[in-house]
């Protein structure tokens, strides 16, 4: 029977694992730490302690992301998202305490598992041809506000703006400059509305130890091979990990939802 010294030792192992893929991920893609970090930690943490987590270390590899690249802004593009999130973070941040995590994996899964293959199977990638007028900026907007208040629920900010930026056809590197700037913002203000809440316990910052160093070197790695990828490529690549990230959702909620006793 494993000690319980033994037992912290291999969740700090699963925590330092789940993180290091995280990282490589998000700076492969721009986006998606919170969605894979999930996938490891929603097993041996409680919900609370891993939207914290997730959000902190996303904003840890945003932030080196943004010192280790050229950042580039496409302020056109960019503003409309930020608009909407600042007005979705505090929704987010208002009903994370309350919300059922697993009935919001299940639900958010489910949207990523059936949209995105049809998308990656489809023979040309639909777009949507707004142009850039008013309702094209309402639109990304939209997107920004959900993106805002699932950044609030735990980190998942760039999911929804990821998949609007795929469907509107933004070519590859002004859709990572979005997401990426997007995602900094986001992270950034919902990681303060969490320690401004109290959401941030004292025995959290020992996991923020584990899951600091684990996120460095896997990110600029995930950055460094993005280089090489081209156009249709990085969609795919996209769409793959939208729909491997709905299926981590599904394997830690349903479980939970209708075989626990």
């Amino acid at each position: 029977m494993p000690s319980d010294g033994d037992q912290n030792v291999e969740v700090m192992l699963v925590v330092a694992l789940g993180a290091a893929v995280a990282g490589f991920v998000q700076g492969l893609s721009g986006f998606a730490f919170g969605m894979v970090a999930m996938s490891f930690w929603a097993w041996v943490l409680e919900p609370q302690l891993a939207a914290v987590l997730s959000v902190f270390g996303s904003l840890t590899g945003q932030i080196i992301a943004a010192f280790t690249g050229r950042r580039d802004f496409h302020r056109k593009s960019l503003l409309p998202f930020i608009a909407g999130g600042l007005v979705g973070i505090p929704m987010g941040v208002a009903v994370m305490p309350h919300l059922n995590m697993d009935w919001f994996k299940l639900g958010l899964g489910g949207l990523l598992v059936l949209w995105c293959p049809t998308m990656l199977l489809s023979a040309r990638l639909p777009r949507l041809t707004l142009g850039g007028g008013l309702l094209a900026r309402l639109s990304d907007a939209m997107a920004g506000l959900i993106g805002g208040a699932m950044g609030g629920l735990g980190g998942f900010s760039g999911t929804v703006p990821t998949l609007w930026c795929t469907l509107r056809g933004f070519e590859r590197q002004v859709q990572r400059t979005v997401i990426q700037n997007f995602n900094l913002s986001m992270l950034g203000i919902t990681m303060a509305s969490y320690l401004a809440t109290g959401m941030v316990k004292p025995a959290m910052w020992t996991w923020f130890a584990v899951v600091l160093p684990a996120v460095l070197v896997p990110v600029i790695f995930g950055a460094r091979v993005y280089k090489g990828v081209s156009d249709a490529r990085f969609r795919q690549i996209v769409l793959s990990l939208l729909t491997c990230s709905g299926l981590a959702m599904l394997a830690a909620s349903v479980p939970r939802l209708f075989f626990a006793h």
